[in-house]
């Protein structure tokens, strides 16, 4: 199989390793991108854990929270250029599909989709954008919590936009809840502790620890416990609840959380993000 020099370079994009070790990778799985990732991280290259967003490189994502701050959505609408996900109106389009969202506490995609902005769905709204703007539109992502009170968060450039939901309501967690969707943009958790971690991601880093303590040359017999203990560093490194609180690194999330309020915690978030 012939391997492109675009394959290469999303490889290399996502994992930071060197060209030649990613053609290798792409070769060795016949261009199986989540396959080729895996055998960089065997072979020791320092690989980010989470698997890549696979939304097209250029939008615009956007985060809001209700009046009510009960519910707060995220959404990512794509398009093909940096200039047109630049642009005003296609910035000022996006915030319109995401206070629609907003008000009518829509659930799902297709439940964005189907609401009515300026007498069209959103739906058509995306294919009319598509004619004016003559790049190709897309509904990318959409990600909404429900909570006794909820936080948004978006970084600077509208690349990336988080949303998360806290178990109780105040206004003394106004701070924390900052805090809280400002580390799921910088750190991308990839669930909220490690039982909404899934099976498959957990018998991957497990055969991952394995082949990495087996070229280490440790004892077959050991080889288990040790990718047992690289299990829980990564469930430390990639939950959100057990990630280092990257405003103090001291304690973790959930450690924070109790900080402000013994019973506090995160009962939900999604994080979106162009790339």
């Amino acid at each position: 199989m012939k391997i492109t020099a675009q394959q290469v370079n999303e490889l290399r994009k996502i994992t930071g390793a060197g060209m030649m070790d990613c053609k290798k990778a792409l070769v060795e799985t016949e261009g199986d991108m989540e396959k080729a990732i895996d055998v960089l991280r065997k072979k020791g290259q320092k690989v980010a854990a989470k698997r890549a967003d696979r939304d097209a490189a250029e939008g615009v994502v956007l985060a809001k929270v209700s009046d009510d701050k009960t519910f707060a959505a995220a959404v990512m609408i794509n398009c093909e250029t940096d200039f047109v996900a630049k642009n005003a109106d296609f910035i000022a389009y996006v915030q319109s599909v995401l206070d629609l969202a907003i008000a009518n506490k829509a659930k799902d995609t297709d439940a964005l989709k189907a609401l009515k902005l300026d007498g069209y769905s959103v739906e058509e709204t995306i294919t009319n954008q598509t004619g004016v703007i003559g790049e190709k539109i897309q509904l990318g992502r959409y990600g909404m919590v429900e909570a006794a009170q909820t936080f948004a968060y978006i970084h600077p450039g509208n690349r990336i936009a988080t949303v998360a939901g806290f178990n109780k309501a105040s206004n003394d967690f106004a701070q924390a809840g900052k805090d809280v969707v400002m580390q799921i943009a910088a750190m991308s958790p990839i669930a909220l502790d490690k039982d909404g971690v899934s099976e498959e991601t957990i018998a991957r880093e497990i055969e991952i620890g394995k082949d990495q303590a087996r070229q280490q040359g440790k004892p077959e017999a050991m080889l288990e416990k040790i990718a047992t203990g690289k299990l829980n560093k990564f469930f430390k490194e990639n939950t959100l609840l057990n990630q280092a609180f990257i405003k103090d690194g001291k304690s973790n999330v959930q450690q924070y959380l109790q900080s402000v309020d013994k019973e506090l915690t995160v009962t939900e978030f999604h994080r979106l993000a162009l790339g």
